[in-house]
C-alpha cells in the first residue's frame, strides 16, 4: 500500500520534476497564501518574464505593429503558489490516492482550492488592481486564485508589459503576437507566473476526416472496408457486460474542451442512427459564442461529442465552447472554466500543441490547472496528438523538422495522454468482422489485435499521421511511471494509455447531417472519457488522477493479475524525417501501457498497489545566474517503502565556465535529507540556457533530474554617488550600491583614515557603509574607495581653521521651479571648493569649482509630476537641502458671478503634465 506519510511535488518552469517528500501534517488544512507582495509596486523597476515569445513570431515574419486599439480579450495571467502551498498540494494530491490516509479521495472544491493552494486575496486584488491601473478590464479572479482573465487593447499591452504587438504573416496566415518577452513590475514577479499567451497560435484539432462512400442505408462493412460504430468499438473492447449491468454513465457527467458550436440535430441524429438512447448534450457558452466553425474546429467539436456519448450511452455530456481571441486559444478559456467551475468528474480534450511552442507561463497554465483538476477529483484525457513522434509539427507536413516533441497538454503527470493504435485486421477481415451488420450496425465480432498507428509516409501513407508519443522535455519521470518498458531515465513518457485511432477502420460521425469517418487521438480520447465515467458510476465517486491506478493495474497484470490492458507490442510511430519509438512487452513510448479491456478497466480499478523501496530527487525551479556571479538551490532527497541508505549526489558534464559545489555531497542513511548546491558561472560565459544533469545514487538506485540553468549577462554595478564630501570631524556615509541578485561585489580602500564598517562584500543590491576618521590638520584631503569595481572619491574639510560656510542653509521652490543662490564664505583666498548637485533637477549654473569665498547660483526645474521631491547642493562639504513642491492643477479665472438669469462661462485647467489625469 502507498504509504500515507508520503507526498509528491511538482515544480515547473523551464524544467520541472516530481519528486517525494514527508508529510508531517497529513490530513491538516494548511494556512491560507500568505501576502508576498509588500508595499510600492514601483512600475519602473521591472523583471523580464522570459521565454514567453512565441518561436514563429520571428524577424522575417514580422509585418509592423497592429493597430494601437486591436483589442485583445480574455488574456489569462497566471499566479503561482509559494513553495509551501505547493508541497502542500502535492502532499493532498497524493493522500488523495493512497487507500491508507485520511485524505483518500477527499476531494476539495475550486473555492477551497483557491483558500489553501492559491495566493492570497490581497495579493491576487494587488494584481487585478494593477492591471486596472493600466486601463484593462479585469474580467474575473478564478476562484482557485491562480488566474486572472482581462482584456484591452494592443496599446494598453505595450504600456503594461513593455512589449509590442505585432503582425505575423506565417504560412499565409496572419497573425497577432508580441514581439518581446514581456515585463511585470518586480514587485509582483513573486505571484505572477507570467500571460499564458499574448498571441494567436493556437493548438490544433488532433484527428482526421474522411468521407466514405456510404449509401443511404450504409453497410459499414463493405468489402475490406470497415467502420466503428459505436456497437463495434462495445464489441471490440468488451462493453456488452457492462451495459448489461447498467454501468453506461448515467448519474454521471463528462466536460468536453471546445472552441466551436455543434449542431445538435447531427448529435441526435448519431444517436437515433446507431441505436443509442436519445441524451441530447448541454451545451454552455463561455463568453463570445464563436457559432460554428467551419472545419476542423465543427468536426472535432461533433466528434468529442459523439463518441463520449456513444461509450457513456446516458453520461451528461457538457460541451463548453469558447470563442478564441487574438491573444488567447479558446482551448484554454474552456478548459480553465471546467476546472474553475468543477463541472464534471470526467473530461476530454482533443488539441494539441507541443511543449516546445508553449513557453513556460503557458506549460506552468496547462501543469497548475491539471493539479487542481487532481485535488478536485476530475479525471483529465488529452489526446496525444497524431505527428507521430514529431509532435511539433504539423501531421500533414513532411517531412519532420522539429525534432522530437510531445503534446504539451497533456504531458503533465497529472492528466491522462491518450495514444493511437491501429487494428491488426488487414490479413484475415473475415475473422474479425462479419459479412453484414446487425440492428445497430455492429459488425465486429470479438477483440482484434492492435498495433502502433502509423499511416505516415514511412508506412505507405502519407505525411506524418502515427500516434503521439515520447519523453517530455518538463516533467521528471513522476513515482508512480514505473514498470516493464518504462524508459530508466528520469523523464515523464506518453502516452498513458491508446484506442484505435487510425481512419483504416475510422470512427463514424455526424456532421452536417451527412456521415463521416475520423481517425486520429482526438477519437480515441472522448471515447476512453466515457470508458472513465464509467468506472466513476461503478465506483460511486470520483477517481481524480487516473494515472497512479493505471500504472498499479499494469504492475498487478504483469505478476499475473487481471488482464486490464491489451498490450500492443508490433510497430512504432517514426515518421519521415524523425526516427520514434518502437511498441514492446510491457510500457512503450509509442502506446503506453495498450488499450484496455473495458469490463476489466472498470470492475477491477480498486484492485490493491503495491510499494517497492525507492528515493526521488528533487530540484528547485530553474536558476539564473550572472556571468561572474554564484547562485545556489536547495536540493531535497525522499524516501518511500522502506529505503534505507546514503544518497551521493553528483553533477553531470558541466558547460565550459560553470562550476558547481554540493553541501554535503553525501546524505547518510536512510537518505532523505536537503543539500546545497552552489553554481558560479566564469565571467566570460555568454549568454545562454543549458540544462543540467544532477544525479543521485545510493542502494542500487540513481535517479536524475534536469535543473535549467540560465546564464544572464555579465553582472553591471552603480552607486548612488559618485563622490563623498565629508567634514573635518568625519563620521559615517551608506552608500548604496545596485545589481542584480547574485551579483557578488566587494568594497576597500587603501587609505588609512577610512574604513569599511559594514558591506566590505555582499551579493546584489545592498549597502557599503564608509568611516571617516577626523582631521586634524589644517588642509583638506582626498582618497578614493572601490566599490564593486566602482571608484568612488572621498574629499574630507581641514581642521577647524579652514572650514568653510553656506548660506543659507535651506530653500524651498513651487513646482514651477525657479533660481536660486547661496554665499559660501571661505577661510581664505586659496582655499579650494567643488559645487555638486545630487538631483538632476536642480542645475549649477555657476562655476562647479573654485577657490576663495563665492555666490553659487543654480536652477530648480519645473515639477510636472504629483509628487513632492527634495534634493541637496553641496558646496565646499557644506550642504543646502532644497525642497519642492509637487506639480498640481491650476484654473485662469478661480472665481465667477453670474446674474440671477444665469448664463455659461469657461475657465482654463493649466495641468503640470499631458498625462495627468483629471
Amino acid at each position: 500500500m502507498l504509504s500515507s506519510l508520503r507526498c509528491s511535488l511538482t515544480r515547473l518552469g523551464l524544467v520541472s520534476v516530481a519528486f517525494l517528500m514527508p508529510c508531517a501534517m497529513f490530513g491538516q488544512t494548511p494556512a491560507a497564501g500568505t501576502r508576498r507582495i509588500i508595499g510600492f509596486v514601483d512600475d519602473h523597476r521591472r523583471t523580464v518574464l522570459r521565454g514567453q515569445r512565441h518561436p514563429l513570431a520571428r524577424p522575417e515574419f514580422d509585418r509592423g505593429e497592429a493597430p494601437p486599439e486591436t483589442r485583445l480579450e480574455q488574456m489569462v495571467l497566471t499566479l503561482q503558489a509559494d513553495e509551501g502551498q505547493q508541497r502542500e498540494l502535492e502532499a493532498l494530491i497524493e493522500a488523495q490516492q493512497d487507500p491508507e490516509s485520511p485524505d483518500y479521495h477527499q476531494w476539495i472544491t475550486p473555492a477551497e482550492f483557491g483558500q489553501r493552494f492559491g495566493v492570497s486575496e490581497g495579493d491576487a486584488e494587488k494584481v487585478a488592481e494593477w492591471l486596472r491601473g493600466k486601463g484593462f478590464d479585469v474580467e474575473s479572479i478564478a476562484p482557485s486564485r491562480r488566474l486572472v482573465v482581462f482584456s484591452g487593447t494592443a496599446a494598453q499591452v505595450q504600456a503594461a508589459f513593455y512589449t509590442p504587438i505585432h503582425l505575423y504573416r506565417v504560412r499565409g496566415v496572419m497573425h497577432h503576437a508580441n514581439a518581446a518577452d514581456p515585463q511585470i513590475p518586480e514587485a509582483l514577479a513573486a505571484v505572477v507566473g507570467g500571460v499564458v499567451s499574448l498571441h494567436d497560435f493556437r493548438s490544433q484539432p488532433q484527428h482526421s476526416l474522411t468521407r466514405p462512400a456510404l449509401q443511404s442505408s450504409p453497410e459499414f462493412t463493405s468489402g475490406s472496408a470497415h467502420y466503428l460504430s459505436p456497437a463495434d468499438f462495445a464489441t471490440i473492447y468488451n462493453l456488452g457486460p457492462l451495459y448489461a449491468g447498467s454501468i453506461d454513465g448515467r448519474g454521471q457527467s463528462i466536460a468536453i474542451v471546445g472552441r466551436s458550436n455543434i449542431n445538435l440535430t447531427d448529435v441526435q441524429t448519431f444517436q437515433t442512427r446507431f441505436g443509442l438512447p436519445a441524451n441530447p448534450p448541454q451545451v454552455i457558452v463561455n463568453g463570445t459564442d464563436p457559432g460554428i466553425v467551419a472545419g476542423g474546429e465543427q468536426s472535432e467539436a461533433e466528434l468529442d461529442v459523439e463518441w463520449a456519448v456513444a461509450v457513456a450511452r446516458n453520461a451528461k455530456i457538457q460541451m463548453v465552447v469558447s470563442a478564441s481571441t487574438n491573444t488567447t486559444d479558446g482551448v484554454t478559456l474552456s478548459a480553465q472554466y471546467i476546472v474553475n467551475r468543477n463541472l464534471a468528474p470526467v473530461m476530454s480534450l482533443s488539441f494539441g500543441l507541443c511543449e516546445a511552442a508553449m513557453g513556460p507561463a503557458g506549460n506552468q497554465f496547462w501543469n497548475a490547472l491539471w493539479q487542481q483538476a487532481a485535488a478536485q477529483g476530475i479525471s483529465v484525457l488529452v489526446a496525444s496528438g497524431d505527428s507521430g513522434a514529431a509532435g511539433c509539427d504539423s501531421p500533414s507536413a513532411t517531412p519532420a523538422s522539429g525534432g522530437r516533441g510531445i503534446n504539451g497538454l497533456g504531458s503533465s503527470p497529472y492528466a491522462t495522454c491518450v495514444g493511437g493504435t491501429q487494428f491488426s485486421d488487414t490479413a484475415n477481415p473475415a475473422v474479425y468482422w462479419a459479412s453484414a451488420n446487425g440492428g445497430t450496425y455492429g459488425s465486429a465480432v470479438s477483440y482484434i489485435p492492435e498495433a502502433v498507428w502509423n499511416s505516415s509516409g514511412t508506412s505507405g501513407g502519407s505525411g506524418l499521421w502515427a500516434g503521439g508519443g515520447g519523453a517530455s522535455l518538463l516533467y521528471a519521470k513522476p513515482s508512480w511511471q514505473a514498470g516493464a518498458g518504462v524508459p530508466a531515465d528520469n523523464r515523464r513518457y506518453v502516452p498513458d494509455v491508446s484506442l484505435n485511432g487510425s481512419v483504416h477502420d475510422g470512427y463514424l460521425l455526424i456532421l452536417n447531417g451527412q456521415m463521416y469517418a475520423a481517425g486520429g487521438t482526438s477519437a480515441g480520447t472522448p471515447a476512453f472519457a466515457g470508458l472513465m465515467a464509467l468506472a466513476v458510476q461503478k465506483q460511486g465517486a470520483r477517481l481524480g488522477n487516473a494515472n497512479p491506478a493505471l500504472y498499479a493495474r499494469a504492475a498487478l497484470q504483469a505478476r499475473g493479475g487481471a488482464a486490464v490492458f491489451h498490450d500492443v507490442t508490433a510497430g512504432d510511430n517514426s515518421v519521415p524525417g524523425l526516427a520514434g519509438y518502437t511498441a514492446g512487452t510491457g510500457y512503450d513510448a509509442a502506446t503506453g501501457l495498450g488499450s484496455v479491456d473495458a469490463t476489466q478497466f472498470v470492475n477491477r480499478w480498486s484492485d490493491s498497489t503495491v510499494t517497492v523501496p525507492a528515493f526521488q530527487l528533487s530540484v528547485p525551479v530553474p536558476v539564473s545566474i550572472p556571468a561572474g556571479a554564484s547562485s545556489t538551490a536547495s536540493l531535497s532527497v525522499t524516501v518511500t517503502g522502506g529505503f534505507g541508505s546514503d544518497v551521493t549526489l553528483s553533477a553531470g558534464t558541466l558547460p565550459a565556465g560553470l562550476a558547481a559545489s554540493f553541501a554535503p555531497t553525501k546524505i547518510l542513511s536512510p537518505g532523505a535529507g536537503t543539500s546545497l548546491l552552489t553554481l558560479t558561472a566564469g565571467a566570460s560565459m555568454a549568454v545562454a540556457t543549458y540544462s543540467l544533469t544532477l544525479t543521485a545514487a545510493g542502494g542500487g538506485l540513481t535517479q536524475t533530474a534536469l535543473l535549467g540553468v540560465a546564464i544572464a549577462a555579465k553582472c553591471a554595478y552603480a552607486l548612488n554617488k559618485t563622490g563623498q564630501a565629508a567634514g573635518a570631524s568625519g563620521g559615517s556615509y551608506p552608500i548604496v550600491v545596485t545589481a542584480a541578485a547574485g551579483c557578488p561585489w566587494t568594497a576597500a580602500t587603501s587609505a588609512s583614515w577610512i574604513g569599511i564598517a559594514s558591506g566590505a562584500a555582499g551579493t546584489g543590491t545592498g549597502t557599503a557603509t564608509l568611516t571617516v576618521a577626523a582631521n586634524s590638520a589644517t588642509t583638506a584631503r582626498t582618497a578614493t574607495v572601490t566599490i564593486a569595481g566602482v571608484v568612488l572619491t572621498v574629499t574630507q574639510e581641514a581642521a577647524a581653521a579652514a572650514v568653510f560656510s553656506l548660506t543659507p542653509s535651506t530653500a524651498s521652490f513651487g513646482a514651477t521651479g525657479g533660481t536660486g543662490s547661496a554665499v559660501l564664505a571661505a577661510p581664505s583666498t586659496t582655499a579650494a571648493w567643488t559645487a555638486v548637485s545630487s538631483a538632476t533637477w536642480m542645475v549649477l549654473t555657476s562655476a562647479a569649482s573654485g577657490t576663495g569665498a563665492k555666490t553659487v547660483t543654480y536652477t530648480v526645474l519645473a515639477n510636472t509630476t504629483t509628487s513632492a521631491r527634495t534634493g541637496a547642493l553641496t558646496v565646499g562639504g557644506r550642504t543646502l537641502a532644497v525642497t519642492q513642491d509637487a506639480a498640481a492643477f491650476s484654473l485662469t479665472p478661480a472665481a465667477a458671478s453670474f446674474r440671477a438669469a444665469g448664463g455659461t462661462g469657461s475657465t482654463a485647467l493649466l495641468a503640470p503634465s499631458a498625462s495627468a489625469a483629471w
